[in-house]
């Protein structure tokens, strides 16, 4: 496994980052580091990370407007993510726990903790979320939310048609399979 494991730190503090870079397995990752919210979404989008560490108190863009941009895609969504904080009530006052599809962690860390929070994000970004999460998002303005919704729709409905796709395939496999066992009980 060369280094094809990206992995976005998205902290102000150089300690923080380095503390990260330190603790990981060394080989098998790529630390992308960012200083911000405004570079960590650029680095998010234009890298396309494995692993996002994302601070929650973060100049020129919070990591709480961060989050909201990663939620708002389904593309985006799917990259396990860690959510950093020294307060746990920094975090909780704005995103309610139990945290569903994300992992958080509080500084500062020991490297287990990291290590576990990492392998937790990645199992908590494989769920499958019901379309009304994004909707629900209490700063979302009634018009973002609308936005949004149509987004959802436009993806449950592209969901939906690739399932039927594999059921219709399912089928096809399982006729021919009964088709040949018939065939040999003959």
């Amino acid at each position: 496994m060369a280094a094809n494991h990206k992995i976005l730190v998205i902290d102000d503090s150089r300690v923080i980052r380095m503390r990260v870079r330190d603790m990981l397995p060394q080989g098998n990752f790529e630390v992308i580091e960012a200083t911000d919210g405004v570079e960590g979404l650029d680095a998010i989008r234009n890298q396309r990370p494995n692993l996002i560490m994302l601070d929650f108190l973060l100049p020129r863009m919070s990591g709480w407007e961060v989050f909201q941009e990663i939620q708002a895609s389904p593309e985006l969504q799917k990259i396990p993510l860690v959510l950093m904080s020294g307060r746990r009530e920094e975090v909780t006052e704005k995103i309610q726990g139990p945290f569903e599809y994300f992992e958080f962690i509080q500084k500062p860390f020991e490297q287990k903790e990291l290590i576990e929070a990492i392998k937790a994000s990645m199992v908590k970004a494989r769920k499958v979320r019901p379309q009304t999460s994004a909707a629900s998002a209490p700063a979302a303005g009634a018009g973002a939310a609308s936005g949004e919704s149509a987004a959802e729709i436009a993806a449950l409905k592209q969901q939906v048609a690739t399932l039927q796709k594999e059921v219709a395939m399912l089928k096809n496999q399982t006729a021919k399979i009964l088709a040949f066992i018939k065939q040999k009980l003959k």
